[in-house]
């Protein structure tokens, strides 16, 4: 097979009596100056050829990259397997989709810290960045140290600022379990979150509205060893509640299967709701009751909003995505009545 070190673009430029500058621009997309009946001859010169560019090189020369960087931080919860999150690995897929359907190509990086998308966006040269997982503060900063526009995939703000945000309506999530579990008959509710801020406590709060009353909140440990040992020593308690939202699907179907495994059925002795829509709750026995985001919806939106942004037809701005409850086998009704189909809000801001 060619390769550029067998297939020199000076080789190219004497077959088509050219100059190597005329070849070379054509390679890196500098064509403005160029007929285009001399950028197909090249084109088709370099194909017959096979010509292999450094495409690392090529898109460097670019003054567009047609590269968008998708950073997730490699938060120590995830214990150094982020990308193996259900939620994360369907927002990327989601986001690899939307991206070539841009006509643009797709960058992933995990960071630590939120100033490594600083030098990424530069070696790349990239076109634009979305970002998830990381605070309101380090976006920040990140917005006064970079020059290329990005999008809040997944994140935290309450206020708005000079970058996309999509967000989802945590807190109307969070009300809709709360009021299913209210039709189903339960009074004695606990909550589940490894903190109490940002989108986990909208969800509880949200819950806290449609019971119409205050639900127990429990904070978790991030670490799966620590939470299996903390769930072992608050079984008892937690045997107290006739049911359990978590904050994610993530910490629901590991609950689930904890209290499974200690001898607690599920619905019959406690009742278990999660938080994303996740595959694994498709699938799990029971069926998990979950708070269902669209991925399809959010990662269209957010390339959208970014490649206008991208063009500069499009200021910055905070777009909040619905949720719906999606009833499952994993709550156990507690009373006599009519189940009542949850309806969808405004998002609140």
């Amino acid at each position: 097979m060619w390769n550029e070190n067998k297939v020199r673009i000076k080789d190219i430029a004497e077959e088509l009596g050219l100059s190597t500058a005329t070849v070379s621009n054509v390679l890196h997309g500098k064509t403005q100056k160029i007929s285009d009946s001399t950028v197909k001859a090249v084109e088709q010169k370099l194909e017959e050829r096979g010509y292999i560019p450094n495409m690392a090189a090529t898109l460097l020369a670019r003054n567009n990259s047609r590269i968008v960087g998708v950073v997730v931080n490699d938060h120590p919860k995830y214990e150094g397997h982020v990308f193996e999150d259900s939620f994360l690995s369907a927002a990327i897929n989601y986001l690899s989709d939307e991206t070539e359907a841009n006509g643009y190509f797709m960058m992933l990086k995990k960071a630590k810290k939120i100033t490594e998308i600083i030098a990424f966006a530069s070696m790349w040269n990239l076109d634009g960045v979305v970002v998830i997982g990381f605070c309101e503060d380090e976006y920040q900063d990140l917005r006064d140290r970079i020059r290329v526009p990005f999008v809040i995939y997944d994140g935290f703000l309450d206020r708005q600022n000079r970058f996309g945000n999509i967000i989802i309506d945590d807190f109307d999530g969070g009300r809709q379990a709360g009021q299913y579990l209210k039709e189903m008959g339960h009074s004695r509710v606990l909550c589940i979150a490894d903190n109490e801020i940002c989108m986990d406590l909208l969800r509880y709060q949200g819950l806290c509205e449609g019971l119409g009353a205050k639900a127990d909140f429990m904070k978790i440990p991030m670490q799966a060893a620590e939470r299996d040992s903390f769930y072992k020593n608050q079984l008892t308690t937690l045997k107290g509640y006739t049911a359990i939202f978590a904050v994610s699907d993530f910490y629901a179907l590991e609950l689930m299967r904890f209290l499974q495994k200690n001898g607690l059925r599920i619905p019959e002795d406690i009742s278990i709701l999660g938080f994303d829509g996740s595959r694994e709750a498709e699938n799990s026995i029971p069926k998990l009751t979950t708070v269902a985001q669209d991925n399809l919806l959010r990662a269209r939106t957010s390339m959208g909003l970014l490649m206008k942004m991208i063009e500069g037809s499009a200021e910055s701005k905070t777009v909040c995505i619905p949720v719906k409850l999606s009833v499952g086998d994993s709550v156990k009704e507690r009373k006599e009545g009519i189940h009542i189909e949850p309806n969808s809000n405004t998002c609140r801001q």
